[in-house]
């Protein structure tokens, strides 16, 4: 009945990788299949506080990058964030609000999978284009 549209951008906001899931998936399951994929070294990774999970935190290390990821609320020991840096975060929120601008992405009318993500690959390349 709903899904999610999980995205990577780069540091101007631009869409790099999309993956739609399920409206019921945890959102650090995803990230960490999409985190693996990616050439992260040296880079800075900003997420919400739904990709803070040990896995993500390892695999960051692991890939030699800094996690700007907030701690959860029910943490025992809170990590320290650069709250600077963790402002960035909007140009994520910037790029959702620009393929929202498109009602059938907004209200999601495709009943398919595979059609929903071409039309929002199509709503990507027009924000690159922008």
């Amino acid at each position: 009945m709903t899904t999610k549209i999980h995205a990577v951008v780069d540091a101007l906001g631009n869409p790099l990788q999309f993956e739609v899931t399920a409206g019921n998936i945890n959102d650090c399951v995803v990230g960490y299949e999409i985190l693996l994929t990616l050439d992260l070294k040296g880079q800075n990774v900003l997420a919400d506080r739904g990709y803070d999970t040990d896995k993500i935190i390892e695999l960051l290390d692991e890939k030699q990058s800094n996690a700007v990821i907030p701690s959860r609320k029910h943490r025992t020991v809170q990590r320290t964030t650069d709250w600077y840096l963790f402002k960035e975060r909007h140009l994520v929120e910037c790029l959702f609000n620009k393929l929202k601008h498109n009602r059938r992405l907004a209200t999601r009318y495709d009943k398919l999978a595979r059609t929903f993500m071409a039309f929002l690959k199509l709503a990507a390349s027009m924000v690159w284009l922008a």
